[in-house]
């Protein structure tokens, strides 16, 4: 009486659960395709005399204190920020770029 009640539903999970991986595989290759729209922006390295610069620029645009931004650029490479739009990361990277950083965005 036991097998019965156990048997099909460990055999229906196991198929269903198999079929699912498939096609989620499918959906992430055409959420690939598709244009991204949040992007991060990494710090890749910086000028070191501009060190302080960079800093100052990094904290205007975090709600980081001194210590929080200074430890921050010095993990380089780093993501500064997460989650923006091409339109708000663009003038970031042109502020770093100008103050001698390479900034990726990702």
């Amino acid at each position: 009486m036991g097998l019965g009640r156990y048997g099909p539903a460990v055999s229906g999970a196991i198929l269903s659960g198999s079929a699912a991986p498939g096609s989620a595989s499918g959906d992430l290759k055409t959420a690939a395709a598709a244009e991204k729209t949040a992007f991060d922006i990494k710090l890749e390295k910086f000028d070191a005399a501009a060190k302080i610069k960079v800093i100052k620029e990094v904290r205007t645009f975090t709600d980081l204190g001194l210590k929080e931004a200074k430890d921050l650029v010095e993990k380089v490479p780093v993501v500064l920020k997460k989650g923006l739009t091409k339109e708000e990361a663009g003038p970031i990277i042109e502020k770093l770029q100008a103050l001698g950083a390479t900034v990726v965005l990702e």
